[in-house]
């Protein structure tokens, strides 16, 4: 489920947050195969949002690209963080303090050395790029154990391709880091919210039908349901974010009655 957000006050907002569109797909789907076709599905509506905010499980750079490029979107959510063992130890020169000249096939390193091979490859499907430094280059360096801990003597890289999807996720990394990105993150959690609602309001957990598409039907009508409790409540001005009054302390408000 996506909906509508805000951080505005609840006094300042104009309009509830409302669940804006409804994708169903088998579990056995990720969730970065699933984001474009939510897209299109919000696009054919006429409601793609400038800021999608997802969790942790939807980022890829070639998606934070795409969806800049084809819907206008920018994708607010947590990306994978740099996973070479300089980054994990939090000690010595992490990929991204690497240089990159894409136009002349080069990276520097932040000792000032410059790479001496640049060698487009294919993983796991994507294509990359192997960026390789010289011993010599590396062998004297003052600083040698923050750049390398190889034995060969020499830094080697491997980077995605080409330059956007590099670049967006440095990009990303720096973001995500930074105080006022995390804040500004925050209001993602809202939608757990929409699915502690979803669960128990319509216990959307389990399919009451077989088969993709009327489960999917199902999904719609909850939904809708959703959406109409809180119109209702936004209308008759009855907060829906109200704390939950358990057995006991009803019993003794009802003993006090």
């Amino acid at each position: 489920m996506s909906e509508s957000c805000t951080d505005a006050p609840e006094k300042e907002r104009t309009a509830p947050n409302l669940i804006t569109n409804v994708a169903t797909t088998a579990s056995t789907v990720p969730d970065t195969k699933a984001l474009d076709g939510i897209h299109q599905q919000m696009q054919r509506r006429g409601l793609l949002p400038g800021e999608h905010y997802l969790d942790s499980g939807y980022p890829s750079a070639d998606l934070i690209v795409k969806s800049r490029q084809s819907y206008g979107i920018a994708l607010i959510t947590p990306v994978l963080l740099d996973q070479s063992r300089q980054a994990r130890a939090n000690a010595g020169f992490q990929a991204d303090a690497f240089t990159i000249d894409w136009k002349y096939q080069q990276v520097t390193c932040p000792q000032g050395q410059t790479s001496s091979s640049w060698s487009p490859c294919t993983q796991h499907g994507y294509p990359m790029i192997v960026v390789a430094f010289t011993k010599p280059a590396c062998g004297p360096c003052p600083v040698r154990e923050l750049r390398t801990t190889s034995r060969r003597g020499f830094r080697q890289l491997t980077t995605l391709n080409p330059c956007p999807l590099t670049e967006a996720l440095r990009t990303a990394r720096a973001e995500q880091a930074d105080r006022h990105w995390q804040d500004a993150y925050a209001l993602r959690s809202g939608v757990e919210g929409t699915i502690r609602q979803a669960l128990a309001v319509t216990d959307s957990r389990r399919a009451r039908y077989r088969g993709l598409a009327k489960t999917h039907l199902e999904h719609v009508h909850s939904a809708v349901a959703l959406n109409l409790i809180r119109l209702n409540a936004w209308w008759n001005g009855k907060p829906l974010d109200r704390r939950h009054t358990s057995h006991l302390a009803r019993l003794e408000l009802s003993l006090a009655a």
